[in-house]
């Protein structure tokens, strides 16, 4: 992943998009970095049960970076690609933007790489199937 910014394609759909609330601030008044990496579990998890086509569990976090800051009524997307997989697991690539709510700029806000592993009814790793 490039730690420049790009540009982000507005064709390109998001897993996941959020609305910036006051409820998910920290104590310094902007969004909460837990809140970010929640959603961006939550997208990665999301690509990873569709290419899995069920169930999947979050194991690790390759890397994760914090680019701008999130602020209240900023509408955050989050979007989500698979860039590897293996037997059992699926590494997915996320970036979150912020569009900004006065002025509408877009601003790439947080990075990161995400490992998914399938699972079974019985939370065991199971193959994933043929793309």
């Amino acid at each position: 992943m490039s730690k420049r910014a790009r540009q982000v394609d507005d064709e390109r759909m998001p897993a996941v998009r959020m609305l910036a609330m006051p409820a998910d601030t920290n104590p310094a008044g902007d969004i909460f970095g837990g809140w970010i990496l929640a959603q961006m579990d939550i997208a990665g998890g999301t690509r990873a049960y569709e290419r899995a086509n069920g169930r999947v569990a979050t194991v690790a976090i390759d890397g994760m970076t914090f680019h701008a800051p999130v602020f209240v009524g900023d509408v955050v997307s989050f979007y989500a690609d698979v860039v590897a997989s293996g037997r059992t697991s699926l590494t997915i690539e996320i970036e979150s933007w912020a569009q900004r709510g006065r002025t509408g700029e877009k601003v790439k806000v947080t990075e990161g790489r995400f490992v998914y592993v399938a699972i079974d009814d019985q939370r065991r790793p199971r193959p994933l199937p043929e793309p």
